[in-house]
């Protein structure tokens, strides 16, 4: 068995270290805060409740303890940038689980991962949610990495019996599709917040979908990629469940209700990425930071989406 390190120790990074200590690697999650509450307690009270840790994983606030060769970054893309320019990581293979766009920069997790790092960059990304993974519930995640070779030994490192990776070369795709789908899930849940019901989700989901692929295409991504679990399998997970919290904030918005604050919800950051740009016809993005910016109120969105000019699926 291996040894990997963790670095978060949110939900989902809590849930990939139970997961592979479970299946008999040697793992170190690393939290922020609360490291040593978490040792004590074999458990992620916070974050994660109710699944205990294995044997074999533990829990730190050190960073120098992570001398892993391989590493998973369990983080948020808006904190990524940060914590890989601060942290000496000696990990050969850095993989992200982010799905989003650096609002700061502009980059995904791996250009992330490229500029601040030496490692290898790769990207986990797929329909998956903390919960089901903590649970072994079975998950299929698409593992991607430029480097083919690589991303094989990763993907024979990183599988377990319930949680099965499909490997690509396409990151660019991989990660779009994931941080895209997030847009389209605010959307949705809007659509469901405001009632009006789940023939309108559906309708909202397909087109959405278009205007994913529309996106990612246009960056060079294979259109083939966002049919598989990285676009397609991860929007019809998180449009159709308030597990996701992406699709929580939607409902919210269109209930003029408020998330916690501690919440982070990458679609809003993706959705104003692409609506600032012109050369994309994006009137979903375009509709969903409108909404969350306070430009138009739901109502009018809605108007202006089911107005648009009448053409060929």
């Amino acid at each position: 068995m291996s040894r990997i390190d963790i670095i978060g120790a949110g939900a989902f990074g809590t849930a990939l270290a139970i997961t592979y200590a479970r299946a008999g690697h040697d793992v170190t999650l690393w939290a922020r805060d609360g490291a040593d509450a978490m040792q004590a307690a074999r458990e992620n009270t916070r974050r994660l409740p109710g699944h205990a840790f294995p044997m074999g994983l533990r829990v730190t606030s050190d960073l120098s303890r992570l001398t892993a060769d391989t590493a998973l970054l369990a983080l948020p893309t808006q904190s990524l940038g940060a914590v890989l320019s601060d942290a000496p990581l000696a990990a050969d293979t850095l993989v992200s689980t982010a799905k989003g766009i650096d609002r700061a920069t502009g980059l995904g997790p791996t250009a992330l991962i490229a500029h601040h790092t030496r490692a290898t960059p790769a990207q986990l990304t797929g329909p998956s949610f903390a919960v089901d993974i903590a649970a072994g519930l079975p998950t299929a995640l698409t593992l991607a990495c430029a480097d083919d070779d690589i991303g094989a030994t990763l993907q024979d490192i990183l599988s377990t019996p319930l949680l099965r990776l499909y490997r690509t070369t396409d990151v660019i795709g991989a990660e779009l599709g994931g941080a895209l789908k997030n847009v389209i899930a605010i959307a949705a849940g809007a659509v469901i917040g405001a009632g009006l019901g789940d023939s309108a989700r559906a309708a909202l989901m397909a087109r959405g979908f278009a205007e994913l692929v529309r996106v990612a295409e246009a960056a060079g991504a294979d259109p083939a990629t966002l049919t598989g679990l990285s676009g397609l399998g991860d929007l019809i997970l998180t449009c159709g469940s308030e597990k996701s919290r992406n699709f929580r904030f939607g409902m919210a918005l269109a209930r003029g209700e408020n998330l916690p604050g501690d919440v982070t919800v990458e679609g809003l950051h993706t959705a104003r990425q692409i609506a600032a740009r012109s050369d994309l016809d994006t009137p979903i993005s375009d509709a969903v930071a409108a909404l969350a910016d306070g430009a138009e109120d739901f109502a009018a969105i809605a108007d202006t989406l089911l107005n648009r000019p009448l053409k060929s699926e």
